[in-house]
């Protein structure tokens, strides 16, 4: 290694491993490995595409990036304090294959050898080495999504990049040249033209119109005229970047006069890519304002009398029709006449209205074949459906077509989602073991999904037998001889175990394991299915992937891909390559569907039901954003609701499961409010319920979370809802008789020489705890929250299970799963979750396998408030399960009556 020599300055050893993705590791001079806390921010520091490394991705001491990423960041430009260097020949390769990679990105010819296959970038064989051409093609990808664009777009781009870079236009020192779209005047055509304005001011320069076709050199003011052609230049390249303007005269400033489609053409394809590379688009303002305008469809659905006793996805429906447009109802007749003008724009009220003729004639399309079929439950919820029906609006309480059940519909389909009510499947007699109940449910979930004709998502925990549920699915379904055989993909660690499972519970499967270098490929692995006729193909990933051609080319009776999280990475060639064969039938098998992001989830469902989470782009707009960076509870909601149908999740902790856990006392401990926080609560819920009643359905929703917060917070202490600093325990403990008996349960706990978990859902609480234990009784109490440190967090729970301190408050997020803290013998809830299966999970840290001890758990109740109401509440709602799998939102579905009884303070 060699050593640096500047004074003052660092390098970074750095050792590469190339996956799926790479994983980066930083080594001194001395030899050590450095966290990437500690190196990734000189990295980083002029990155904005990652948020200057806000975005990126550690494991442990890997820095994981993707390929783009891995080009982006080593592309031999180093911070002036740190040097990064390869560690090995290896590394040192991967270092300045990024750098070729990055030159090959400025270099114009490449855009010669760039095009496009379905939804995948080529390069051409003839550029560089086949990994410069994957790191190419990923980079690209990358460039594009960044912008907003898709790879349909790159076509129209391609010519822009290659002369102007991804960076846009070089701007020009005294003007700036734009696009405007004038609405028809004295003629019923538009007015499309190339304008130019000086850089200070606001007014459109264009020339008048009898001197329109002159020459650029000729017209242009004389400020400009020496740059006529740089100008030239520049319009040539916004006109590229059009797919609407197929031909332009480049020697005069461009101008034409549009139609209504032509206009709806540009909107549609163009302004998204102009707008992606900077160039400014001019559009009048009462056109922006309607872009988005949509007609709204109601239909209320009901069976048919005759119909009204059968059950089942099949049975017939029928729909009442409702139409509005920009809020104005419209009869059926002024529906079908809109549809017939054939009009872009009319309009309505006193307000102009783009009317999207396409989207009209889709929905009377789609009205006609509702009418004119029996259509059933099963086509209108899931798949059998025009695409238009599928699209969502931004805002949930305002979709494009609105579908209402009457009563019986509703309890059917709450029925199917529960996955209540089944039809039984007989257990094939030639399994070699018994089906616990829990995986009778599996295993009869699984062949009504597959003659529904749905994928789906068996997500047990590990341990719970997914493979046996597996394994009689497929003995059902091959009892009767299919024409092609059911293929498992899984890790190549677990393959055996395969293999001896099925050899074990199905001996009468005949089974073909498609692994290692003698394998027939090709045609010769279709000839060898031909004649030897498995019921199952066993093979990992890694062969699937390399041997695609010839595994794509078969339609397989069941496709099953075990810890499907390996194809979570959706931009990967393996993923891509495995969500693309065919089956009757997908079924994915994982512990952990989401592991770090919802890109995963989407991965998966891909696979099982393509198009049912939409493309990726409307699933990020629609759930990715809103959850990750917002943290929405409605667009967790509604993904829930969404994947529920398809996803069967059992725990450990299920009732099925019988664990022999030592007992386990639950006790409610009740504490009246202060006359503060009386007040207080009694004036938070006559202004709230005021309000309530002037809003939306929708609008309630957010208002009811949005207090509910306030109140438990007033329930725990009123210095959180004030958001007051602490001051002493002297002052703030007689304000909250529930701060109080906590605080002093927890010092009698300690002093008795036990241990107790305390779990809060706010860090406010947790510190208030934290500071009032301590200066009480001493004790310096931990504070596990989600921004604590893996490290610090694993030293922690070590040091309270070998008792070095005897109280440990938990944030109830980021303590509640996944910790084993059985030295507690008391578990202490100081607000109330309205999920009891959060509560439970908590619990479960001290209540658990390794417990030898009797646990009591004491669950702090504020009396006469919503916490106590919301006690009784859950004593009939245990049913209710985890996140994403049902929902923990019922309390925004009562009536304003029952949410008036729910937050009254009643002594």
């Amino acid at each position: 290694m060699t050593q640096f020599q500047t004074e003052g300055s660092r390098i970074y050893y750095l050792k590469i491993t190339k996956g799926d993705s790479f994983r980066v590791q930083a080594i001194n001079e001395t030899g050590n490995r450095i966290p990437p806390e500690i190196w990734t921010p000189y990295l980083y520091f002029m990155d904005k595409a990652s948020f200057f490394g806000l975005k990126s991705e550690m494991d442990g001491l890997d820095l994981v990036l993707s390929p783009a990423d891995f080009v982006r960041l080593f592309n031999g430009d180093d911070h002036h304090y740190v040097t990064f260097k390869g560690q090995t020949d290896d590394d040192i390769a991967w270092l300045e294959l990024a750098e070729k990679v990055s030159d090959s990105l400025n270099d114009p010819r490449l855009w010669e050898n760039v095009s496009v296959e379905g939804e995948e970038i080529i390069i051409d064989s003839k550029y560089g080495d086949m990994d410069i051409q994957a790191f190419l093609s990923d980079t690209i990808g990358q460039q594009l999504r960044q912008k907003g664009l898709s790879t349909a777009q790159l076509p129209y781009i391609r010519h822009f990049i290659q002369h102007a870079g991804w960076d846009g236009l070089e701007p020009a020192d005294d003007y700036v040249i734009a696009v405007q779209l004038s609405e028809p005047d004295e003629t019923p055509e538009w007015s499309f033209k190339v304008v130019l304005r000086s850089k200070r001011g606001s007014v459109y320069w264009t020339p008048s119109k009898r001197r329109m076709d002159e020459p650029l050199e000729k017209v242009l003011p004389e400020k400009w005229r020496s740059r006529h052609a740089e100008i030239a230049e520049k319009q040539a390249l916004i006109l590229s970047l059009c797919p609407s303007i197929e031909s332009f005269d480049e020697t005069r400033l461009h101008h034409a006069e549009w139609t209504d489609a032509e206009v709806l053409q540009f909107l549609r394809s163009d302004t998204e890519i102009l707008q992606a590379f900077g160039i400014e688009v001019s559009i009048p303002s009462w056109l922006q304002a309607v872009q988005e305008s949509k007609i709204r469809v109601k239909a209320n659905v009901h069976s048919p009398a005759k119909k009204a006793s059968v059950v089942g996805l099949d049975q017939i429906i029928r729909f009442d029709w409702q139409f509005s447009l920009n809020g104005h109802e419209l009869s059926m007749q002024d529906f079908e006449r809109l549809v017939s003008d054939n009009k872009e724009f009319i309009r309505i009220g006193n307000e102009w209205v783009r009317v999207d003729s396409n989207l009209l004639m889709q929905l009377r399309k789609m009205i006609e074949e509702a009418d004119d079929a029996d259509w059933t439950i099963k086509d209108m919820l899931f798949q059998n459906v025009p695409e238009i029906m599928l699209e969502e609006s931004s805002e949930e309480d305002d979709p494009l077509v609105e579908f209402n059940l009457n009563k019986s519909l509703k309890v059917l389909l709450d029925k199917l989602l529960d996955k209540r009510d089944l039809p039984p499947t007989a257990i094939p007699e030639n399994l070699l073991t018994e089906l616990r109940p829990y995986q009778k449910i599996g295993f009869d979930y699984l062949v009504f999904m597959r003659e529904e004709g749905f994928g789906l998502c068996l997500a047990d925990d590990m341990g719970l037998g997914k493979t046996v549920q597996l394994i009689s699915y497929l003995l059902h379904v091959h009892s009767k001889k299919q024409e092609q055989p059911s293929l498992i993909i899984c890790p190549t660690s677990v393959l055996g175990n395969w293999q001896k499972e099925l050899e074990r519970f199905a001996p009468d499967l005949k089974v073909y394991m498609h692994y290692g270098p003698v394998r027939p490929k090709s045609e010769d692995f279709t000839r060898f299915l031909a004649e030897e006729q498995p019921d199952v193909v066993l093979s990992t990933y890694g062969i699937a992937a390399s041997d695609a051609e010839e595994m794509q080319d078969l339609h397989w009776s069941s496709i099953t891909l075990d810890e499907a999280q390996n194809i979570k990475n959706m931009y990967t060639k393996q993923s891509r390559t495995i969500r693309r064969f065919k089956g009757q039938h997908h079924i994915a098998l994982t512990g952990t569907p989401i592991e770090n992001r919802l890109s995963e989830l989407w991965s998966i469902f891909d696979f099982i039901n393509k198009g049912y989470l939409y493309r990726i782009k409307q699933f990020q707009e629609t759930f990715m954003i809103p959850i990750e960076r917002d943290d929405s509870e409605e667009a967790k909601e509604k993904l829930r609701q969404r994947i529920q149908p398809f996803l069967l999740r059992r725990t450990k902790k299920d009732p099925d499961l019988q664990l022999n856990l030592p007992e386990k006392q639950e006790q409610l401990e009740y504490c009246p409010l202060t006359p503060e926080q009386a007040a207080l609560y009694e004036g938070l819920v006559q202004d709230t319920v005021e309000k309530m009643e002037t809003l939306t359905g929708f609008e309630k929703k957010g208002l009811v979370l949005k207090m509910l917060s306030k109140l438990k917070q007033l329930c725990n202490h009123p210095a959180l809802y004030l958001k007051e600093p602490y001051t002493s325990a002297d002052e703030i403990l007689p304000r909250s008789q529930k701060l109080e008996r906590i605080v002093t349960l927890a010092g009698e706990i300690a002093e008795r020489g036990e241990q107790c978990l305390i779990f809060t859902q706010y860090i406010g609480m947790g510190h208030l705890l934290q500071q009032a234990i301590n200066e009480l009784y001493g004790h310096e109490v931990p504070f596990l929250t989600g921004s604590m440190p893996k490290n610090q967090r694993d030293s922690l729970v070590n040091a309270f299970q070998q008792g070095k301190f005897p109280i440990f408050i938990l944030s109830l997020k980021a303590g509640g799963t996944g910790l084993n803290l059985t030295a507690a013998t008391h578990v202490l809830h100081a607000d109330r979750w309205w999920n009891p299966a959060v509560e439970n999970q908590a619990t479960d840290r001290a209540y658990r396998i390794g417990q030898t001890q009797f646990v009591h758990v004491h669950k702090f109740v504020t009396i006469g408030t919503i916490e106590e109401k919301i006690d009784s509440l859950l004593t009939q709602k245990q049913a209710m399960s985890e996140q994403f799998i049902q929902s923990s939102q019922w309390m925004t579905e009562l009536s304003d009556n029952e949410l008036k009884e729910l937050f009254t303070y009643s002594l």
